[in-house]
């Protein structure tokens, strides 16, 4: 069986993608997996032991020359299934005219009427105790031939990868990844320091992102006390990020990328949820993980699936309002 897998949205929604490997390859361990994701986000998948091959849509240049370009190429390769893990017109139209025997994807998909099965992509809300995770929700996508319980998605570093981070596994440390594509989820940068000052001296703090997230890095540095603070933005690929992140006593970020990194390692992480909610279903997997939001029924809360890049009530309550101290069991 040949099957092709397409995420080509943004870091951490390939990441929980790749739960869809794990749950095939258990499954059909003869399967020959391919993935399909954009440009930019290739370096999650290198070295992959489960996928056979990755393809690249670069989205920023000739946009859907490439496109019709990769449509034709995956028709010559003859997939049994196509599964598309996106809800938008330029993944379900690879998905539909793909030539594969059976194309599953989410009903919203503008081209789901040409799928041979389409699933529901329900999104929870505020106040529910009982809703799907993502990764559940893209199960469905292969519940025909791979049912039972969703898998929790893997990433793999490299012993290049490993090697490459050891330097920093001297002594105790924890990781906090402050930035986000968008300013809402993102806890501010005064807050960030807030929860480092609040920080035991034995540990190493490493600052995480990428080489745009540098500047970030820094501001939190000056507005912080520590002197056990290291600026590591822009120096580490995804893997090595992610390789870091395992052994770390505490791993700290938004909802956003780097929360799915420990969920994929299986590495202890307290994820901040501003603007958006668990119930969205982008939440932590890991065996010890942690909430930390306002604890307030805010009206405005949530205020949208992905965020904005100003708060929208101008006054960030989600964000700014969030009690730190009683986190650290002060």
């Amino acid at each position: 069986m040949k099957i092709l897998i397409i995420q080509t949205a943004f870091i951490g929604d390939v990441v929980l993608a790749t739960a869809l490997v794990e749950k095939l390859y258990v499954s059909h361990t003869s399967a020959e997996i391919h993935f399909l994701l954009r440009k930019g986000n290739e370096g999650l998948l290198e070295g992959h032991p489960l996928i056979r091959k990755t393809w690249i849509w670069d989205k920023q240049r000739s946009k859907y020359r490439n496109l019709l370009r990769l449509l034709q190429l995956i028709r010559k390769e003859q997939f049994d299934w196509v599964v598309n893990c996106q809800r938008f017109a330029s993944s379900g139209f690879l998905t539909a005219f793909s030539g594969a025997k059976n194309k599953t994807g989410y009903a919203k998909n503008p081209f789901s009427f040409l799928f041979t099965r389409k699933y529901s992509h329900v999104i929870g809300k505020r106040g529910e105790t009982e809703f799907l995770h993502e990764v559940e929700r893209n199960q469905h996508l292969i519940s025909s031939i791979s049912g039972g319980n969703a898998a929790n998605p893997g990433l793999y570093p490299s012993v290049i990868d490993i090697e490459k981070v050891r330097v920093y596994q001297g002594r105790k440390y924890v990781t906090i990844c402050p930035a986000s594509v968008w300013f809402t989820k993102q806890l501010p940068k005064v807050r960030w320091a807030e929860l480092i000052n609040k920080m035991p001296s034995a540990y190493t703090i490493y600052l995480l992102g990428a080489t745009g997230d540098k500047e970030l890095c820094d501001e939190i540095i000056e507005l912080t006390t520590a002197k056990n603070i290291v600026n590591l933005a822009g120096t580490l690929s995804f893997l090595q990020t992610a390789a870091l992140m395992k052994d770390a006593a505490m791993n700290y970020t938004n909802d956003s990328a780097p929360l799915h990194f420990a969920s994929a390692m299986k590495a202890r992480v307290t994820a901040v949820f501003c603007s958006t909610i668990p119930q969205f279903g982008f939440g932590p997997l890991s065996a010890e993980s942690h909430l930390l939001e306002e604890k307030e029924q805010l009206y405005c809360r949530p205020c949208g699936l992905h965020g904005y890049r100003t708060c929208p009530e101008k006054h960030f309550k989600c964000a700014a309002d969030i009690k730190l101290a009683a986190f650290l069991n002060e």
